[in-house]
């Protein structure tokens, strides 16, 4: 079925308009509304106005702080302990890039951990600020519900604990990487589900490893992790370092958020900014980076490839597509939009 097409305003102030509905003051729901937008522009379509339903019915449960007290628990030089305090986690990760950003300047590198948080969309998101403001920035999240089983094993222990990482290119668009460890977010397989569409083979696999691909039995199976043992081995180090040693919730302490909507879900989260400067010249660390996407770009093709793509460089041009033409959304998302709007007492969007 085709897409209608939502403008980014429209977007902004429908997500605001829900959100304060059930109690999200003014302020922060445009924050979040502004965020879950940024995902969709970048194309992260299973992270923007797609999660506005189960954050709402996460807020009606209880399940999210609505007056949170988001702050540094711990601060030891570069490195800084946020609590998010159950916040929506759009406005703990605002909290962090923001404290990244501070800390940087003063320290050329920091890493900013938190935990106490939910979820907050697009890892990218969140390095792309780093980069706009002329730093490295690395992400790395543990997901909000297990998802994926240890190599060789069939308990569900892990997530799909994305990492990003954005560089900033000077006048090209930012060299971003944005990836799970899985070899498919669980987002595009709730996409799929609400679309009724069948998932990939390679995705995911049942209890017998056997290849599983109705999304609507997806809560059966496991997703496989990227490059087999080493996505495994990636996904369980991004535990530790974004979980573990935020003192946020692991492997069984997991609590998985489309089921329960009211417990505590103790997100952890991380961010790492560093400055160019400390290496030398900046603007002529942006030519090196120039200097390595040409020769990427202008090298040898195979046949019939008449472009190499650069990370990032798809969803830069996605943004302003988006910006210009609107988000699309597809006729199962605006009724479940809508259906959402008639709960909140919300005007439906009429597209």
């Amino acid at each position: 079925m085709s897409n209608y097409f939502l403008s980014v305003s429209a977007a902004v102030d429908f997500i605001t308009n829900n959100l304060v509905a059930v109690g999200v003051p003014q302020s922060d729901a445009l924050i979040v509304a502004n965020l879950m937008v940024q995902s969709d522009l970048a194309g992260a379509d299973g992270h923007g106005i797609f999660r506005l339903p189960a954050y709402i019915k996460r807020i009606r449960a209880g399940g999210i702080n609505l007056h949170p007290n988001i702050r540094r628990e711990r601060e030891q030089g570069a490195v800084t302990l946020i609590d998010g305090d159950n916040a929506l986690g759009h406005l703990v990760m605002a909290r962090a890039v923001e404290t990244a950003i501070e800390k940087v300047k003063e320290y050329s590198v920091c890493w900013v951990g938190s935990h106490h948080g939910n979820h907050s969309g697009a890892a990218s998101v969140y390095v792309r600020k780093i980069a706009e403001a002329g730093y490295i920035g690395i992400y790395m999240a543990v997901g909000n519900a297990n998802h994926m089983a240890p190599w060789g094993g069939i308990d569900l222990l892990l997530s799909t604990n994305p990492i990003a990482i954005a560089v900033p290119a000077g006048d090209r668009p930012i060299v971003l990487l944005d990836i799970a460890t899985t070899v498919a977010a669980y987002g595009k397989v709730k996409l799929a589900a609400q679309k009724g569409q069948m998932i990939p083979e390679g995705w995911m696999i049942d209890k017998k490893g056997n290849a599983l691909t109705d999304s609507s039995r997806a809560s059966e199976g496991s997703l496989l992790p990227i490059g087999g043992h080493k996505g495994y081995g990636l996904a369980l180090m991004i535990s530790l370092l974004a979980g573990t040693l935020n003192n946020a919730a692991v492997g069984k302490e997991t609590i998985d958020f489309n089921a329960h909507h009211d417990l505590i879900t103790n997100t952890g989260q991380a961010i790492i900014a560093l400055d160019p400067s400390a290496f030398g010249d900046p603007k002529e660390f942006i030519r090196r980076v120039g200097k390595v996407v040409d020769d990427i770009k202008k090298s040898s093709k195979l046949p019939g490839i008449d472009n190499i793509h650069i990370p990032g460089e798809g969803a830069d041009k996605l943004a302003k597509e988006r910006r210009l033409n609107g988000i699309p959304i597809s006729q199962e998302l605006l009724n479940a939009l809508n259906d959402c709007a008639r709960e909140c007492g919300v005007v439906p969007l009429n597209l």
